[in-house]
């Protein structure tokens, strides 16, 4: 390994994602005193298309659909350019959701193929994921979740509903059962997220352990 892994948290709202984030930025603090970046799935550093950004997610129509891919290929490629090129020498970088999400996402709230928003994003993101690791339960599970979480935006009347979550987990299911169509997703590992915490955590970082993807044990890279 010649730098730092560049790894994806993929799942619906309250699978686990957080959790897992946090529990792998422990283990690589504590075993080798380096802390990951996170980046999120929209990072706003292209600003001259913040307002597409917005308006796509959070009030898709047809209109607007082909305004929000271009947004996104700008704020994919400068969150690629300007955060994670540049991290992956110095530390790990762990995305919350990357490019899964983005293509369930217009599949469910755009009607948009895919393969289609594939070919609209892929070129602009040059750096693949070295593992990406999807938290799989069943969506009541996963809205029950959610609901519990804090106030706030957490939980959307227009997206956290099951006919909703159950489309995008079924999205999520047909893309990675067809990979070679979407090689800039990189590997995948699907992981039960009804396991207890700690097990879904060890899971993911025997997955990190068994493909290289950490330092050795003195804190450098191999």
């Amino acid at each position: 390994m010649d730098q730092y892994p560049f790894v994806v948290i993929e799942g619906l709202d309250g699978s686990g994602k957080t959790t897992l984030r946090k529990g792998l930025f422990r283990l690589f603090e504590n075993l080798y005193g380096v802390t990951p970046l996170s980046v999120l799935t929209m990072n706003f550093l292209a600003p001259e298309v913040a307002a597409d950004l917005v308006d796509g997610k959070y009030a898709p129509t047809e209109a607007n659909r082909e305004r929000y891919l271009q947004a996104l290929r700008a704020d994919k490629r400068a969150t690629t350019e300007r955060l994670i090129a540049p991290a992956l020498s110095q530390r790990p970088v762990v995305a919350d959701r990357w490019l899964l999400s983005e293509l369930a996402f217009f599949q469910v709230k755009h009607a948009q193929d895919p393969l289609d928003t594939y070919g609209g994003l892929a070129d602009a993101i040059d750096l693949v994921p070295d593992l990406t690791l999807i938290l799989d339960a069943p969506t009541g599970t996963t809205m029950q979740r959610a609901a519990s979480r804090s106030a706030g935006d957490s939980v959307r009347d227009d997206w956290d509903v099951d006919h909703v979550q159950t489309s995008v987990r079924a999205t999520y299911q047909a893309i990675t059962a067809g990979p070679a169509a979407f090689p800039k997703i990189g590997p995948t590992m699907t992981i039960d997220a009804n396991q207890p915490r700690a097990a879904v955590l060890a899971n993911a970082w025997t997955a990190l352990l068994e493909r290289g993807l950490t330092p050795d044990l003195e804190g450098s890279l191999r």
